[in-house]
């Protein structure tokens, strides 16, 4: 019992880095709207309702997407014995610190999130420079006078392949939210869901950091015609889409837009996912299956003139500086085991790192 206090103070660094987290960017969000002389916006529209209602409908979801299916499944769909499964996996998974984790996970990720995307649409408002020539000829000097796209449509082919890398890419956005709430509901070490969405924090709001420092375009959109011979794909779609947003943001009537290419946040995110599998999960399969997304993500983002190589790069930073402050604010040993804390039974002893 001596080492609760000492749980106690790593799950408090933890979730007070998170939150003031949430806070800066929200205020800096805030600040810039009233600076620009724009409404701050919520990026999902009216999905699920107003944020006031959104929330808890998030907080009650992940409780019962953890919660009914199990009893269902253990239960043979007799209500008594469902009951009892729920009022057990309550008893020994949703804990006090599970709810935490939880309630201030969804809500400072959605704030981080949400932040991040009105500052993205601000950008064009705030500052008129484009960096892209100069990335564009870093580019063409680290390939020793290439383009970095057109050789990997070469090397690749431009249809069969460009199709799988669409499909592949279009699927970030959906698997952002969910693995924010894979690791906040069913990390079976505490630290690691705070590890997990702490670090997110970090990765979004330096990533808004880095459009501000270089606002850029893209080569696909700054140097569209390079990418022209690839086959129509989703992500034509997107980026046709993505470039009527901005002129209509920047000219006409348009509420947002989500143009700004360094750094790369795909990378970074897509490689901060996969160091937490590898240090936090112990299925080789499901670690490998996520450094083969990390890579992928890199070739795509060349592929299709999403990014710049020094976008990649900064992206790539992004992701082990969050990685490595937000493992100090939860208390890590970069060990492929973490801090041991709070378990899902409640049964099982606590092991706790000695200082």
């Amino acid at each position: 019992m001596a080492r609760t206090p000492r749980i106690t103070r790593v799950y408090r660094r933890a979730y007070t880095a998170l939150v003031a987290t949430a806070l800066a960017i929200g205020v800096w969000a805030i600040v810039t709207a009233q600076v620009v002389d724009r409404p701050l916006i919520d990026p999902e529209g009216s999905f699920l309702g107003p944020s006031w209602l959104r929330l808890p409908i998030l907080c009650l979801g992940a409780l019962a997407l953890d919660l009914v299916p199990r009893a269902l499944w253990r239960s043979g769909g007799r209500p008594r014995a469902a009951a009892a499964v729920m009022k057990e996996r309550w008893r020994t998974h949703w804990t006090r610190e599970r709810l935490l984790l939880v309630m201030l996970g969804i809500v400072g990720f959605y704030v981080i999130y949400v932040s991040y995307r009105n500052l993205k649409s601000f950008l064009p408002l705030v500052s008129d420079r484009i960096y892209d020539r100069e990335l564009h000829l870093l580019d063409r000097a680290l390939f020793f006078g290439r383009e970095p796209g057109p050789v990997f449509h070469e090397l690749l082919g431009t249809n069969v392949v460009a199709h799988f890398l669409s499909a592949f890419y279009l699927l970030f956005i959906p698997m952002v939210a969910i693995l924010v709430t894979v690791w906040l509901v069913w990390a079976r070490n505490i630290s690691h869901g705070w590890w997990f969405v702490t670090s997110q924090g970090f990765a979004w709001t330096l990533g808004t950091l880095s459009y501000y420092a270089l606002p850029t375009l893209g080569p696909g959109l700054e140097y569209y015609w390079l990418y022209d011979n690839l086959a129509h794909t989703g992500t034509t779609d997107l980026m046709n889409a993505l470039v009527n947003a901005r002129q209509d943001f920047r000219f006409g009537d348009g509420e947002t837009q989500t143009v700004a290419g360094f750094a790369s946040l795909h990378t970074g995110i897509s490689l901060l996912w996969a160091l937490m599998v590898q240090f936090t999960v112990r299925n080789r399969w499901i670690r490998i299956a996520f450094w083969v997304n990390f890579g992928l993500t890199v070739v795509a983002t060349l592929y299709f003139g999403w990014h710049y190589i020094a976008d990649d790069i900064a992206g790539i930073t992004i992701a082990f500086v969050s990685f490595y402050l937000a493992g100090l604010a939860t208390g890590q040993k970069f060990d492929h085991g973490g801090l041991a804390s709070h378990p899902t039974s409640t049964t099982s002893k606590i092991p706790v790192s000695q200082d």
